[in-house]
Formats: C-alpha cells, structure tokens, sequence
C-alpha cells in the first residue's frame, strides 16, 4: 500500500505539522481542529536502507498495512545498483 508523509499549514493559525497516513489525505490543525490539505506529500512507500556496513535493504509498504507502513525488507543486497535492479524488475520507483 501506498505510504505518505504529508505536510501541512494552518492558515488560521500558522501551525505546521505532519503527519503519515496510506494517501494524501486531509487532516486537521492539531491547535484550532479546522481541515486542510497536505501543502506537499512524500512517497514513503519503499526505500533503499544502507547499513553501517554499506549493505542495502529494499523496504515496502505492502498492500495489507493500514495504519502505519509495516515495512516488508528484501535483501541484503551488496550495493545499492543490485538492490534498485532488484526494485526495478518488480515495478518498483521512487
């Protein structure tokens, strides 16, 4: 499932705040509870994840998560050129 961090601004109240959710979904002002829409979304669906030992992991967020990404990790992969030819035949981009 998708995965984004959206972003917000009240314009009421000049609060900023994000928040995670499986769209670019609305949310309220955590001061003044009036709705708004993200002003920016980031795809937070998969990654490429470098260890301290320079290995990559590919995560995803599978079709079943709901309420947080339940990241799914594929790998190790030695460098990251193998582990986004691993995300590539399986249709996966950032």
């Amino acid at each position: 499932m998708a995965w984004f961090l959206n972003r917000y601004q009240c314009t009421r109240c000049d609060v900023e705040w994000e928040d995670e959710y499986s769209c670019m979904v609305d949310d309220e002002c955590p001061q003044c509870g009036r709705d708004f829409s993200p002003y920016d979304s980031i795809d937070k669906t998969f990654a490429f994840v470098e260890d301290d030992r320079g290995v990559f992991m590919v995560e995803i967020s599978p079709d079943t998560a709901e309420y947080d990404p339940a990241y799914e990790a594929f790998g190790p992969f030695a460098d990251r050129k193998i582990a986004e030819a691993f995300a590539a035949d399986r249709g996966w981009s950032l």
